[in-house]
């Protein structure tokens, strides 16, 4: 069809453990504006709390993992808000498998005064640690189908409640709003580079329900959102996981 994109994983500059600290801590910069102007922590907590309140057990204090955070921007963000909405007893957590990543995450928390914590961690070798619900965004279009649908089969065998993923859409008018917007919200070369291959790297809203169906999280539901993103909300009770 003439209006759609086909897929491409290409290595992205920030995968490239030999990266420059200071492109590193630029991009992860201009990645925190982006996720701002996307609304994606907004998107991933109201989620959280929809499946929260579904929530039987009642735990003192439910945790939220947020598997591969980055920058930590969304983490404190998604933190916030759902503090906000009265989930004070809620403790989030992000990991990431980069120890300057998290770094940064742990200065971001500590001048904001946000109550989330961070730890290295390799969610593809360790999988996701247990919690009552599973967060990730931005992470599954670096991964290809097998490996993408082992984390979260992962992340669902680790949560309690429920699972939550936010991501691209591959489409043309993805690539278009990648390339006009990085160049708008971003001075990064490597958010430039990276984002135009992220949305060629990613997957439609059918390939996002199948891997979901794959990985066993049967029943999710596939919600489309500005700006061509994809949110993914599963709760557990549909199907037993895989173990």
């Amino acid at each position: 069809m003439p209006w759609s994109l086909p897929q491409t994983r290409q290595p992205e500059l920030m995968d490239d453990p030999a990266i420059a600290e200071a492109d590193h801590v630029h991009a992860l910069r201009a990645l925190a504006r982006i996720n701002a102007v996307s609304r994606t922590a907004s998107g991933i907590a109201a989620a959280v709390e929809r499946i929260l309140a579904g929530d039987a057990s009642h735990t003192d204090e439910p945790i939220v993992v947020d598997v591969a955070c980055g920058g930590g921007d969304v983490t404190l963000d998604v933190a916030r808000r759902l503090h906000r909405r009265g989930l004070r007893s809620v403790r989030v957590v992000g990991v990431d498998i980069s120890p300057r990543a998290v770094e940064r995450s742990r200065a971001l928390a500590a001048r904001s005064g946000v109550a989330a914590t961070f730890e290295v961690r390799d969610v593809l070798a360790d999988g996701c640690p247990p919690c009552a619900v599973a967060v990730s965004s931005l992470f599954l279009h670096h991964l290809d189908d097998a490996t993408a649908a082992r984390l979260l089969g992962s992340m669902g065998t680790a949560s309690r409640c429920g699972v939550v993923v936010s991501d691209l859409i591959r489409s043309r008018m993805g690539l278009t709003l990648a390339v006009v917007g990085t160049a708008i919200l971003s001075s990064s070369r490597v958010v430039r580079v990276d984002g135009p291959l992220s949305v060629r790297a990613a997957r439609t809203p059918d390939e996002y329900r199948t891997l979901c169906t794959t990985a066993g999280l049967r029943g999710a539901a596939i919600h489309r959102a500005w700006p061509e993103r994809v949110r993914i909300e599963w709760r557990r009770g549909s199907r037993k996981l895989p173990s």
